[in-house]
């Protein structure tokens, strides 16, 4: 990173947008109606990558996006390590990591900025609807296309960035010595999160495949959800879901 006080400053900045939003869903009531929200998101996610998450070599990968991107979990201790490291990400940790700090930042802002809108409506809306006809107005209702884009390009750009750094034996060999540091640092869920994304993607070869389908089958379900009328939308995700079910 050439300019690493500016990423201290987008990293600090998409945390505080994270914790006004917990507080805020806290504040609203919205906290179930948000793990509503990520729980149907999870569903959604195992089904549309059923295949790739049992695939000997993909399999990791997509479970290290499904459970630091997409996962119904508290990450406020992980953005509270981030939080404080974020002045000092370089001299902390290797420089070439700093820019997927600032990538999980901006992901995490974003997911949970569109993850409120939604479970406001999904409260909003109730529950006499059935949920997959609940979850698609809640995301018409949302709107919000750029940033769903913007996701989509974030989390490409992060699949490049771990692909890229994970030819680097060197780093890969400091963010093991970085280990013990970390953990006497309270860095602990921080360096848990860099190595799982670091083995994830240092055994799947060539990542292009992988992240082609990713970005097809994310930019379907996009357009499915916003342009579908709300029958066929409805329809779809139903048929999704049921496949995946015993």
């Amino acid at each position: 990173m050439n300019d690493p006080l500016h990423a201290a400053d987008r990293i600090r900045a998409q945390l505080s947008t994270v914790s006004a939003l917990r507080v805020q869903a806290a504040g609203d009531g919205l906290g179930a109606a948000v793990s509503a929200v990520k729980h149907w998101q999870g569903l959604r996610f195992r089904a549309t990558y059923t295949d790739v998450l049992a695939h000997p070599v993909q399999g990791s990968a997509a479970r290290f996006f499904l459970d630091e991107l997409y996962g119904d979990h508290d990450f406020a201790e992980r953005d509270a390590q981030f939080g404080r490291i974020a002045g000092a990400l370089e001299r902390l940790f290797p420089e070439a990591v700093a820019e997927l700090a600032v990538d999980l930042a901006e992901m995490h802002a974003l997911t949970e900025s569109l993850d409120h809108t939604m479970a406001s409506h999904w409260l909003a809306i109730g529950d006499s609807e059935p949920n997959t006809r609940r979850y698609a107005r809640a995301w018409r209702l949302t709107g919000r296309r750029d940033a769903r884009m913007r996701q989509l390009a974030v989390v490409q750009h992060m699949g490049a960035e771990l692909q890229r750094l994970t030819r680097s034996k060197s780093l890969l060999m400091a963010l093991k010595m970085m280990r013990r540091p970390a953990q006497a640092a309270g860095l602990a869920a921080l360096q848990q999160f860099l190595e799982r994304g670091f083995a994830a993607f240092g055994g799947l070869g060539d990542a292009r495949p992988f992240l082609a389908t990713i970005t097809q089958r994310e930019q379907r379900w996009i357009n499915v959800l916003f342009d579908d009328d709300l029958p066929t939308c409805c329809a779809a995700l139903d048929a999704e879901l049921c496949a995946t079910r015993p």
